[in-house]
């Protein structure tokens, strides 16, 4: 491999080597020393075979390299935005959080049709410093309301995952749900730093149940049945991936934000498709995957934690058809996730573990960052400077950045603490 064996040590050595037998979907492997053999796809060997040596190179191999994750993983998306897309700003309140942020509100509207999909934008921006402002986007998992307790955010009433711990009642929220997740958006931080910070429900755009995608966009594109769609059909990652590059069409058109300094962000499932919308999309100017796990950050050829079976098992309507074919078949998969992380290349990566989030395979994560670096390079960026995953609450990393987060599978104000000094330093602004 060209990406410096000799320099690490025997610790992540061994953390290459992974395991070959049939996948057990009940039990997750979470001991490192079974881990097996199966090798790592070089990130500078192209699809066809050939070198890549340098960065003409890898931008002539990027398509081959977005066609398999497209057909075999993650399901093709449609190009362009459909016909009849509109929006239109439905509250605007200059003295939101006290008067120290601008809250707006915008309906997307996917159609020309008034009872056609549409995804509702929440965005927070300061007051103070001038427009325009760099921005933090991600979708959220229970409608705005959940990001912040302000009481003026208009409660969703779309369709939701039950969850009384979330006021989540008959699958719809409730006023309980305001500001349940305000601790994972940090909406005041954000803002004091300079920064905008953009959401949406990610159920607007697909349901996150086995139906979902024969509804709201996956209606609009005819995408099919969970089970009886094509085998290179997109699935819900790639639905919400799809709808963040359709709120950037948004943000460039707005002069109070400048979206060409948007970092795309996500936890966990929404990680997974923050990371497939910045590998597609290149205006995302950079890219935050927090605990991500499996079919995000994590290397799917260690049998670590959850594998690709298990997704497909617990989540069918997620990932394209095609990807079933690799379930305890990680052996004929001819990539990996960190060639996924490269496709953001030469722009900023973070990705960010939990130490008890073993399910998410932290050192898969780190691993998956660390053999991405070999792209960056290739365009004179230093990736994370170090050879083996850092002790916990030990930031590393330049272009690419890392930290494994004391805790569990969870995004908390540690790690925006990381993100906000990251975008900082990349976004060239003082703190």
């Amino acid at each position: 491999m060209n990406t410096s064996l000799t320099t690490l040590t025997t610790r992540t050595v061994a953390a290459l080597i992974i395991f070959a037998l049939p996948q057990v979907f009940a039990a997750a492997n979470r001991d490192e020393s079974k881990v097996g053999t199966l090798p790592i796809p070089d990130v500078l060997i192209a699809t066809d075979g050939k070198p890549i040596n340098d960065s003409a190179a890898w931008r002539a191999s990027r398509p081959a390299l977005l066609e398999f994750f497209a057909r075999d993983v993650y399901g093709r998306t449609p190009a362009g935005r459909p016909v009849g897309m509109r929006w239109e700003t439905t509250s605007v309140d200059r003295t939101a959080l006290g008067g120290k942020a601008t809250r707006k509100e915008i309906t997307l509207r996917f159609t020309a049709q008034p009872d056609g999909p549409k995804l509702h934008l929440l965005i927070y921006q300061p007051n103070a410093g001038t427009a325009p402002y760099p921005a933090f986007l991600g979708l959220n998992y229970f409608g705005n309301q959940c990001v912040n307790a302000d009481p003026d955010i208009t409660l969703s009433t779309a369709w939701m995952r039950a969850s009384t711990e979330f006021g989540i009642t008959n699958h719809r929220a409730t006023e309980k749900t305001r500001g349940v997740h305000a601790y994972r958006w940090e909406v005041e931080k954000i803002i004091a730093r300079g920064y905008a910070t953009i959401s949406a429900y990610y159920g607007d755009l697909c349901p996150d149940h086995v139906g979902g995608i024969t509804e709201s966009i996956g209606a609009l594109f005819k995408t099919g049945t969970t089970e009886q769609r094509a085998p290179d059909a997109w699935g819900a990652i790639g639905i919400w991936a799809w709808g963040l590059s359709r709120t950037l069409d948004v943000l460039a058109a707005d002069p109070e934000i400048d979206a060409k300094r948007v970092a795309v962000h996500g936890h966990s499932r929404l990680g997974k498709a923050a990371l497939w919308a910045a590998a597609q999309d290149e205006r995302f100017a950079l890219v935050i995957s927090n605990d991500s796990g499996a079919g995000g950050a994590a290397l799917s050829k260690r049998d670590f934690g959850e594998t690709v079976a298990m997704l497909n098992e617990n989540f069918p309507h997620w990932f394209a058809l095609n990807f079933r074919a690799y379930n305890a078949r990680e052996s004929a998969l001819p990539v990996d996730q960190h060639q996924l992380l490269a496709l953001s290349a030469p722009r900023p990566l973070y990705v960010a573990s939990a130490s008890e989030d073993l399910h998410a395979d932290p050192l898969g994560e780190f691993l998956a960052a660390r053999f991405a670096e070999p792209v960056y390079t290739l365009y004179g960026k230093k990736g994370l400077g170090v050879a083996t995953q850092p002790p916990v609450d030990t930031p590393v990393g330049n272009t690419i950045g890392y930290h494994l987060r004391t805790g569990k599978h969870d995004i908390n104000a540690y790690d925006w603490a990381q993100y906000l000094d990251f975008a900082d330093r990349h976004f060239a602004r003082q703190p």
